[in-house]
């Protein structure tokens, strides 16, 4: 049987709709909404609002609103970057950190739910797989 990669693309997006849907309610109730926790969980990776768009392939102008209300919320603040006095660089606030862990943990706790569902060799045969497939090329 043939494995199309369009069919396995949507099998994981269907999975990865499936794990935030579950964890909808812990995520409203660390002060959330999904896309604001995407845009929560990349600051650290990603300080600049035109990075986080590029990251999660969002539109900057999507971005800018969800950083609007995580400064409103208290969970990111902006800060002049030294380097470049023009620019805001996005810092997480300790409640920021707090309210992303959380949110992460409940996802943690969801997707582990999920992989318990298939024997400890096919989930280290999964991550080797996933780890490979994100090796460039």
């Amino acid at each position: 049987m043939s494995v199309d990669g369009a069919q396995l693309w949507t099998l994981n997006q269907r999975l990865l709709g499936v794990v935030m849907d579950a964890c909808t309610g812990e995520l409203a109730e660390a002060g959330l909404e999904t896309k604001e926790f995407f845009v929560l969980a990349e600051v650290e990776a990603s300080p600049y609002p035109a990075e986080i768009a590029t990251a999660l392939l969002l539109p900057k102008a999507s971005v800018t609103v969800y950083v609007r209300n995580l400064v409103a919320k208290g969970f990111i603040r902006r800060e002049i970057d030294d380097a470049d006095l023009r620019r805001h660089r996005l810092v997480l606030t300790a409640e920021g950190t707090a309210a992303r862990d959380r949110a992460l943990a409940a996802l943690a706790a969801e997707y582990d739910r999920r992989l318990a569902r298939i024997t400890p060799r096919d989930r280290t045969e999964l991550r080797r797989i996933l780890q490979e497939m994100l090796t460039p090329a």
